[in-house]
């Protein structure tokens, strides 16, 4: 997969992933091994600046976050010396590294934007909470406290690195990506020092082989599964697409080491992470149920009854048809009462757009009703980070 792996296995397997290493195995031991040692990794150069703002007043932190995000060279004179490192001295860009990559999957992001986010919704963050991805939610009770934010935030952030430069420095994609860093991070720094999380049977808190493993899921699995609600991509399309996730991979922390090169090497992780991964957990069932009961609020559907309706009919339908029957049922998604759900999903689309052409509604007004289901802030990005292991006693972030 990658010309530069980690050669040497950790002495010893988080227990969890020793069932699927042999399943896993069948498919490629040098990748397995890969994602496996990735398990025991967190961040070394992010951990490091966290554990040294640990000290600080939230409003320094964000303070010098924000300095630092902007360009502001004066207000991180006073910061603290990895911090100010990270920020002015950082390394290269990567080698491989072609903002004019780019330009084609911006195009067809933007272009069927209204199938990959409900894709997203129905399908790719459900492969991802499948995995013990799901126990840092879990035991931080993000998703359940803040459900719809989460979601929201998913929105904005795929809106601005599929922005034309919002992954340049200090453009909003860019600030997004390096903020999600800081925030895993912190979040692994926290849960670390809680009893609850154990280190022996799952690895690192938001490893980084499941940083890696997001991030071909939003690349990859965003594409085949917002293909089968009805989007359509060129093969220069989805190349580029993937471009921009891996760019927003390294920005987000993934090491060169397990991050993907391009779709066949983001296709082969997928893989590799959901045979290593073990069958899904009590909280992995409960964080992707709690996930498709969140959606209808973020499109501001708040009526109880219409709220049951649409999660029953549509989302849950339409989430089997994606993930499978298999990791369905394991996730104990109701069995489809409506038969052929992604044809339905695709007519209604059809239906829709016909509307919106004979409406004579502009792309504008379209992404504006995008825009209103991400989560967008009148005062700018925040950079405060949580404060504690649990959301609903960690300061406002």
């Amino acid at each position: 997969m990658h010309s530069e792996m980690i050669q040497k296995q950790p002495e010893s397997i988080p227990s969890a992933y020793l069932p699927g290493r042999e399943e896993a195995y069948h498919l490629d031991k040098v990748a397995t091994d890969n994602y496996i040692a990735h398990t025991q990794i967190g961040d070394p150069v992010m951990d490091a600046i966290v554990e040294e703002l640990a000290p600080l007043p939230q409003n320094h932190t964000h303070r010098f976050i924000a300095a630092g995000m902007n360009g502001d060279h004066d207000g991180l004179q006073n910061a603290p010396k990895l911090l100010r490192d990270f920020f002015l001295s950082t390394p290269p860009k990567p080698e491989w590294l072609d903002y004019d990559a780019f330009r084609l999957g911006i195009r067809a992001f933007q272009r069927n934007a209204r199938f990959i986010l409900p894709a997203f919704v129905t399908g790719v963050l459900i492969d991802g909470f499948s995995t013990l991805i799901s126990q840092s939610f879990a035991q931080t009770g993000r998703i359940f406290d803040n459900g719809v934010w989460r979601l929201k935030q998913n929105n904005r952030h795929q809106l601005e690195i599929f922005w034309p430069d919002g992954l340049k420095k200090y453009g909003d994609g860019w600030k997004l990506s390096v903020r999600i860093r800081f925030v895993h991070a912190q979040v692994r720094r926290l849960l670390d020092q809680t009893s609850k999380w154990d280190h022996e049977a799952w690895g690192v808190p938001i490893s980084a082989a499941h940083t890696a493993y997001a991030t071909a899921c939003f690349a990859t699995r965003a594409l085949d599964y917002s293909k089968l609600l009805g989007a359509r991509y060129s093969t220069e399309e989805r190349a580029s697409y993937h471009a921009v996730w891996r760019y927003t991979g390294h920005l987000m922390g993934v090491p060169e080491t397990i991050l993907f090169a391009n779709e066949s090497d983001s296709q082969k992780l997928y893989h590799i992470g959901a045979s290593c991964e073990p069958p899904p957990t009590q909280e992995a069932i409960l964080a992707a149920n709690a996930l498709i009961n969140s959606a209808p609020l973020v499109a501001g559907i708040t009526d109880t009854n219409e709220r049951k309706k649409l999660v029953d009919k549509v989302i849950y339908p339409v989430a089997r048809g994606l993930v499978g029957k298999k990791l369905a049922d394991d996730l104990k998604f109701p069995r489809n009462k409506i038969p052929f759900p992604l044809l339905s999903f695709r007519l209604s689309q059809k239906i829709q757009g016909l509307k919106i052409k004979l409406q004579k509604e502009s792309s504008s007004t379209n992404f504006g009703a995008l825009l209103e289901a991400s989560a967008y802030h009148e005062a700018g990005i925040s950079y405060r980070l949580p404060n504690h292991a649990h959301a609903e006693r960690s300061g406002k972030w």
